[in-house]
């Protein structure tokens, strides 16, 4: 069989690739519901960032159009001096096992001011 170099060089391009996907997917820690809050429980963004790298999507929390007025006429907030909240919500995929065998599907922690404050498991999205 005769092989040209372009097609020794997209052969070894894909060897080398396929090689790269498979480290980075054997180095993905799966992690036990209570190994993964143990880890996670209260630690700030940059701990999520440096363990477990991006998440597969992040939402911002948003105040509901009208809440100012509504919380206005039931009296709340008219001496509300409290400091600005930031709530994030980051989602990873295929984290966390459950029963000593089964995944999953989703992660999703709640960020309150950059650091964890709520952790849910779920598999119905």
């Amino acid at each position: 069989m005769h092989m040209t170099l372009k097609h020794f060089l997209k052969l070894l391009l894909s060897i080398a690739i396929l090689s790269a996907l498979n480290v980075s997917a054997a180095d993905k820690k799966i992690y036990s519901e209570i190994e993964f809050l143990d880890t996670f429980g209260g630690k700030t963004q940059k701990v999520f960032m440096d363990k477990l790298g991006k998440p597969f999507k992040k939402e911002m929390s948003v105040k509901p159009s009208g809440a100012s007025s509504f919380m206005a006429r039931t009296g709340a907030g008219k001496e509300d001096k409290s400091k600005h909240v930031k709530i994030e919500m980051w989602y990873y995929k295929n984290l966390v096992t459950y029963d000593g065998k089964r995944t999953y599907k989703e992660t999703e922690v709640t960020f309150v001011n950059s650091r964890a404050g709520n952790i849910a498991f779920f598999n119905n999205r």
